[in-house]
């Protein structure tokens, strides 16, 4: 039988696919299972492990496939009564798909594109989320769950996208948190005296992490912009 936790990877690019399954075999304590480009090839898989008594314990899971979408496969995982953990892996960034998602039951979320050091860093938390709980059906504590949750927790700072300096982060971050309404792109980078694209990218990165909200400025000429509030 396999050794080390069985992933599979579902993702409908084949280098994306390639690139992950060959990280998962870098890694200590996890076996790759198999690689799905669609959702009928996933259920397949998972399927036919389930029926081997090798169930796959782990997905990692694109959001967008060729032949449906991420959340009606996990929805159609779980509807088999199948219950591997999911990691979803994926470009996707919108938060009422990241709110369904976390729902559903996926367990970390990795944003495309990433380093090879992202990807170990979460799948060895999620190794250490598993080794806290234990196995077996055996009633567990209080400090236990609480220990095995933190685990999915990342113990420092997350990587920044390629491109941004945690120097210039910090500076967009504490003026948007210092202003007293709602700043935009263009605002922000005559402040700071940079440019408004370079701003606009600092002030993306603080909305997908949640720290800032933003929203359409109305009541301007032309073509409506954005504008961006801390909410730390």
């Amino acid at each position: 039988m396999a050794q080390g936790i069985r992933v599979l990877v579902v993702d409908d690019e084949q280098i994306a696919a390639e690139a992950h399954s060959d990280y998962v075999r870098r890694l200590d304590g996890f076996t790759l299972a198999g690689a799905a480009r669609s959702t009928r090839a996933a259920l397949e898989a998972l399927q036919a492990a389930q029926a081997a008594g090798e169930p796959v314990q782990l997905v990692l899971l694109d959001m967008n496939l060729t032949d449906g979408h991420g959340l009606d496969l996990l929805r159609r995982i779980r509807g088999l009564g199948l219950m591997p953990d999911i990691i979803a892996i994926t470009a996707v960034r919108e938060l009422n798909i990241v709110r369904s998602a976390i729902s559903l039951g996926v367990t970390q979320y990795l944003v495309k594109p990433f380093t090879f050091a992202a990807f170990r860093d979460k799948l060895e938390g999620y190794r250490a989320y598993r080794e806290a709980l234990g196995g077996g059906d055996a009633a567990t504590s209080q400090e236990a769950i609480d220990a095995a949750l933190a685990t999915l927790r990342p113990s420092g700072p997350l990587p920044l996208p390629k491109g941004l300096l945690p120097e210039t982060l910090r500076d967009v971050a504490t003026f948007l948190r210092a202003a007293p309404s709602p700043a935009s792109a263009t605002e922000v980078a005559e402040a700071l005296q940079m440019s408004r694209v370079t701003a606009r990218r600092y002030l993306e990165h603080l909305a997908a992490q949640g720290q800032a909200r933003k929203d359409p400025r109305h009541g301007t000429r032309g073509r409506p912009e954005l504008e961006y509030r801390w909410v730390g």
